[in-house]
């Protein structure tokens, strides 16, 4: 039996040292953690690239999760209406141990660029596919690296099969074809919307691409631009109810298993790059690269290589960052 399972709160540290006491935020890092949450949000709207991952290279990964475990578990305490103490009311001494110095600039970044994103995206996507998906699959390429760096530990068997076995997963789940959905009933937004969310705090799995394979990414587009409230307020319910039951499940496995769930997230990020080939067709099928000429292969690769030293440039000053604090 590994230390780690010995005592489930030995790597608990690990977690809380990234984390600031709910007042020592200060107000002045909001610009910034507007941008990383912006980059957060502009992953989201990438079917194949995971906002989970953005979140580690940028380093709000376990800060983030912390934060909306802390929310959800206020969240709780409201509906249940828990016994008033020392004059707040019920929940109250839970939202005010929320970080909300640091979540609040975070989620106003990733829900403006997101929604700026998801009119923009989609068309560079249709008109220039190869270029985008080899930009894409050079940063997550490179991205795999951050769950390792943050294992407490050296790689054992069981973490290698971990990794295998996650990798295989998101290569399969990939690969699925999209729905063809047209005019989806609201319960089905929001069973999708609980499913397609999680993305958002798992890393190599795609919110966006998961929305394509079930067939809700462009009428949630549509419902954005058409403002459909029923539409919107049915997707953010699903919403709701997919992060509340697996944050706080995430948020303990990063606690008390964090080198095996680092171990997986690893492996979901290298299955994932599946979606991410830039030669496939319509169904996602994978396709050789094409034999016209050098230039259609260097052209990629070089656009893979230069999206790979942009995100290893972000690990390398975020790495320089935290040292310093």
């Amino acid at each position: 039996m590994t230390n780690e399972e010995q005592d489930p709160t030995a790597h608990s540290g690990a977690v809380r040292r990234h984390a600031t006491p709910a007042t020592g935020t200060p107000w002045t890092a909001a610009p910034g953690l507007v941008v990383r949450g912006g980059l957060v949000g502009l992953a989201e709207a990438v079917p194949g690239v995971s906002g989970g991952t953005i979140a580690l290279v940028v380093g709000l990964y376990d800060r983030l999760l912390g934060a909306a475990s802390d929310v959800i578990h206020a969240g709780r305490e409201l509906v249940q209406g828990v016994a008033q103490r020392r004059g707040l009311r019920p929940g109250g001494r839970a939202l005010r141990a929320v970080d909300w110095r640091f979540l609040v600039p975070v989620v106003v970044g990733m829900i403006v660029v997101l929604l700026v994103a998801l009119s923009l995206v989609a068309p560079l996507l249709e008109e220039h596919p190869v270029t985008m998906r080899s930009l894409f699959f050079g940063m997550i390429a490179v991205s795999v690296a951050v769950p390792v760096r943050m294992m407490p530990g050296r790689f054992r068997p069981r973490d290698v099969l971990l990794l295998l076995g996650a990798a295989a997963a998101a290569f399969v789940l990939t690969g699925l074809p999209p729905a063809g959905v047209t005019d989806p009933p609201l319960w089905y937004v929001v069973i999708g919307a609980s499913i397609a969310i999680n993305a958002l705090v798992l890393p190599g799995v795609s919110g966006s691409f998961l929305m394509v394979v079930m067939g809700l990414y462009i009428p949630v587009q549509q419902a954005l631009s058409d403002r459909d409230l029923a539409f919107v307020g049915a997707f953010a319910l699903g919403a709701l109810i997919g992060l509340s039951c697996f944050v706080k499940l995430l948020h303990w496995l990063l606690e008390h298993r964090r080198q095996a769930t680092m171990a997986v997230l690893a492996g979901l990020m290298v299955g994932s790059l599946r979606a991410l080939w830039p030669w496939q067709d319509a169904d996602h099928a994978l396709l050789a690269p094409p034999g016209t000429g050098a230039g259609a292969v260097l052209g990629p690769v070089l656009i893979a290589v230069a999206g790979a030293a942009v995100v290893g440039a972000a690990i390398w000053w975020e790495s320089s960052r935290a040292a310093d604090e």
